[in-house]
């Protein structure tokens, strides 16, 4: 085998005890040795990447909020369209109501347009008033 290194000069071990009498690779005495060690240590670099994977997908912009507030704003604007529909034909709506209920409680995504926040709060309010009125209407 013939080995280049930078200065251009060939070099050829002589023998295979002078590599490894050099400062080569060389495993603690104490610690654990064998193909457990081994999968054990790679394991847990695997795992430490698949996190760090992770976390970078749970990273969302200012786009990806905005597009989730405005899908629960539209989500809770079709409930209350349908709860009209229903009062309209003259059923009770319960099933519409804790699906409203349910949509209500959920997280509102925080977006930075001050236009959109006032809009979702609004829609949030009309929701809370239909909720407000049915429980009254049960209590009845």
């Amino acid at each position: 085998m013939k080995v280049t290194g930078p200065s251009g000069t060939t070099s050829t071990p002589s023998s295979r005890t002078s590599r490894t009498s050099g400062g080569g690779f060389s495993l603690p005495s104490g610690g654990a040795s064998g193909p457990g060690a081994a999968s054990a240590a790679s394991a847990a670099g695997g795992v430490a990447g698949v996190s760090a994977l992770m976390a970078l997908q749970g990273v969302e912009d200012a786009t990806e909020r905005r597009r989730r507030a405005m899908r629960r704003g539209g989500g809770l604007l079709d409930r209350l369209d349908e709860l009209k529909l229903m009062m309209l034909a003259g059923q009770d709506g319960v099933g519409v109501l804790n699906t409203l209920a349910r949509a209500v409680r959920e997280e509102r995504p925080d977006c930075a347009d001050p236009g959109l926040d006032a809009v979702l709060d609004q829609i949030d309010l009309r929701a809370a008033v239909e909720l407000a009125k049915a429980d009254m209407r049960r209590s009845l």
